[in-house]
């Protein structure tokens, strides 16, 4: 039996939109990934103080008021596994926030809708290091 390619590897999403996040995990495991979901930036940060994962999705806004607390849980994720690989999606991104996003540490910053196939390409390219 052929192992899936994500075997091995961990990744953590952070979404507030079930219709996102669950297919997403789905998809995500069905490579071989673990996976952690959170629906709220605190959930996220809490995982990341007690897990190392490989990879990260982050939406950028997760509540209702706007905001951008993505960007929080990238710089936690950074500050304590800078291995992580990151990327962040939103389907409202301005120039100042993506230039954050990048200075923060993000190795991919995408607009949303994204299909799960190109999501996965991008994702196992950068954990193996060929972007």
């Amino acid at each position: 039996m052929k192992e899936k390619i994500g075997s091995g590897r961990s990744a953590l999403l952070l979404d507030d939109e079930e219709a996102i996040l669950v297919p997403t995990a789905t998809y995500f495991r069905s490579l071989g990934f673990s996976v952690d979901m959170a629906r709220e930036p605190e959930e996220a940060e809490a995982l990341v103080q007690f897990q190392s994962y490989d990879l990260a999705i982050l939406d950028l806004r997760v509540t209702p008021f706007g905001g951008a607390q993505g960007l929080d849980v990238l710089r936690e994720i950074k500050r304590r596994h800078e291995r992580t690989s990151v990327i962040v999606l939103s389907a409202y991104i301005s120039s100042e926030l993506e230039t954050e996003a990048w200075a923060l540490g993000a190795d991919g910053v995408l607009s949303k809708p994204q299909s799960l196939p190109s999501l996965a390409r991008l994702a196992l390219a950068l954990i193996e290091g060929l972007q």
